[in-house]
């Protein structure tokens, strides 16, 4: 997979991740541990797309 094939996907997940979020917190009840593994998930996938850009700087 070229470099910038993995960002865009990287992009595509954090966003995805981001609207899973926004739905469970706009839920009456949402479940909060839910939450936080989503927000994991979503730096787990920034952190991934900082070192790549890090690399490609160098």
């Amino acid at each position: 997979m070229r470099v910038h094939d993995r960002i865009e996907a990287l992009k595509s997940k954090h966003a995805a991740l981001e609207s899973a979020i926004q739905t469970e917190a706009s839920r009456p009840l949402p479940d909060v541990d839910q939450i936080s593994q989503l927000k994991r998930q979503k730096l787990k996938i920034r952190d991934e797309m900082s070192s790549i850009d890090s690399l490609l700087r160098h």
